[in-house]
């Protein structure tokens, strides 16, 4: 490894002494231990054959790849034994059951930003942990115990929150150690995520938003933002943790985007528990995303989050369009 002037021995605090003692804790610690052979494989790239290769679909449509389906076995496997009664996946139509006994739900997205798989963008896993209930997650998000998420890029870093503050481990090769505690988010957001050329498709709300937004200092905002497209949920909510930010996917007039894109069981609940926890808010425009009861597991929801101040503008324009 290149070693830089500034570089010391690692000293950082280990994952595992970090976690909430019982059952929870040691399901937590399962799931990071789980995540260096996902890391290692996405290293590997097309060396071993093309883990972006196409296996089918899921149950919302979207075309399924080999890491896909692979990191959704993987997982499984790494959760049997570990308290899980039921598991709500993206790459499963069907609840599993993994222990009839379990005392806990999980709701996951085993790879997210698939679409990115293989040319070195921004990759991860989203999850939230519920005491058991109801199998078809048909639940408030408000009711989980713990969410978190991976971030395979240039390092692999696990976050995860207990509704105490945010908190992220880096791994080093051999064990998570911790690089960041007690994340706080900023009120005010520098720097905006959205997907710029599905503008016109957008309500005529956003687009005003959008409008001053671009306008920067010399319109009502007053100052100027920074824009980022990283196409992959979970690498703005790494970046917006730990620099800060907002980022939004509304729905829109297109066939398949009226009622929003991200699900809101496994993508859209577990960044709203980190998001809250680090202090910023987490809607589908207007109404808090813990608060939210889905109809159907695999269910679609506008998603806006990050600084507080940013999720209520967006709020604002939106109210204001009628």
């Amino acid at each position: 490894m290149l070693i830089l002037p500034n570089d010391r021995a690692a000293d950082a605090a280990m994952l595992k002494a970090c976690l909430p003692t019982g059952e929870l804790g040691s399901l937590l610690d399962a799931i990071a231990n789980a995540l260096p052979a996902i890391a290692a494989r996405l290293a590997a790239g097309k060396l071993p054959g093309d883990p972006a290769a196409p296996c089918g679909h899921n149950e919302s449509g979207d075309a399924q790849k080999a890491l896909d389906v692979g990191a959704h076995d993987h997982i499984i496997a790494a959760l049997r034994g570990c308290g899980v009664r039921h598991l709500l996946s993206e790459e499963a139509q069907a609840v599993e059951v993994l222990d009839a006994n379990g005392n806990y739900d999980i709701a996951i997205d085993p790879i997210d930003g698939s679409g990115s798989i293989g040319i070195g963008a921004p990759l991860g896993m989203l999850f939230v942990i519920y005491p058991t209930g109801p199998a078809n997650f048909c639940r408030k998000g408000s009711e989980a115990v713990a969410a978190g998420y991976a971030s395979f890029g240039h390092s692999l870093d696990f976050g995860f929150t207990t509704g105490q503050g945010v908190h992220i481990a880096t791994y080093d090769g051999r064990d998570f150690k911790m690089t960041a505690g007690d994340i706080q988010l900023k009120s005010e957001a520098g720097t905006i995520a959205y997907n710029a050329s599905n503008e016109r498709h957008w309500s005529p709300g956003l687009q005003a938003w959008a409008s001053d937004l671009r306008a920067g200092a010399d319109g009502p905002r007053g100052r100027n933002f920074n824009m980022r497209w990283l196409a992959a949920a979970v690498g703005e909510l790494h970046r917006i943790l730990l620099k800060g930010g907002a980022f939004m996917y509304p729905a829109d007039r297109r066939d398949g985007y009226r009622e929003g894109r991200l699900r809101l069981a496994y993508e859209a609940v577990p960044i709203a528990c980190l998001i809250e926890a680090a202090g910023g808010r987490a809607t589908d425009g207007t109404n808090r995303i813990l608060d939210l009861m889905p109809a159907t597991p695999h269910q679609n929801v506008p998603l806006v989050f990050g600084a507080r101040e940013e999720v209520d503008i967006i709020a604002r324009y939106l109210s204001e369009e009628n």
